[in-house]
């Protein structure tokens, strides 16, 4: 002990004591917060792939085959749409009419659904959500029920019960379609919000397959 520690008095020794010991205890936690912490807490992990299945924000867990129903349902259903609108001076059978417009509400906001899913997911819209619908060759038959430009032209160029017969005929196909999209989505798709979309396309245009199968029976 040097000279002038021992002239100090055991109050003033006790207080010198205590100084150094907070200053070693400082700098070790300056050390320590300095070292391994800024390493853990880095997100960016070599190796973390949570696989095809994302999570965002907007309607959950999404896959590849939940993005493929809404690119290819919005421009079904967009046509569906186009289909309905003809009913309007062309339509004689009250029940045409009704279901041309219940289609028509039914199925513009589920377009607007799906397209909001496809920005949150950050996937492009499809080309036919863009504005190039019309005139669009979309073949004829097939699975998915959509319209070739001549069942189109055929379907504007109708009228009265000429027009009831062709659009209760062409919009049962083209549900069809969509009946056998949606439960591709049940059975492949992720996204939970997704797969009641689905469900309730395959609910609401059976049910109407139905209702134009009556109306083609009694138009014979």
């Amino acid at each position: 002990m040097s000279v002038k520690s021992a002239s100090l008095s055991p109050s003033a020794r006790r207080r010198t004591l205590a100084v150094g010991a907070g200053a070693v205890l400082a700098l070790t936690l300056a050390a320590c917060g300095s070292s391994g912490t800024a390493k853990s807490a880095d997100p960016a992990k070599p190796g973390m792939d949570h696989g095809p299945t994302r999570a965002t924000g907007s309607g959950g867990t999404f896959n590849d085959a939940d993005v493929t129903f809404a690119q290819q349902m919005i421009p079904h259903h967009q046509q569906a749409i186009e289909m309905a609108k003809l009913a309007d001076g062309r339509a004689a059978d009250p029940e045409v009419k009704d279901l041309a417009a219940a289609i028509e509400r039914a199925q513009d906001p589920e377009i607007n659904t799906m397209k909001t899913w496809l920005k949150s997911w950050g996937k492009p819209l499809p080309a036919a959500s863009m504005g190039d619908m019309p005139g669009m060759n979309h073949g004829s038959g097939g699975a998915s029920g959509m319209m070739s430009d001549q069942d189109m032209s055929e379907l504007k160029a109708a009228n009265g019960k000429d027009f009831d017969k062709k659009f209760a005929q062409l919009m049962t196909g083209h549900h069809q379609g969509a009946v056998t999209m949606a439960k591709g989505e049940q059975k492949s798709g992720a996204n939970t919000d997704a797969k009641r979309l689905a469900g309730n396309v395959i609910a609401a245009q059976n049910a109407e397959i139905e209702k134009m199968n009556k109306i083609l029976d009694r138009l014979k």
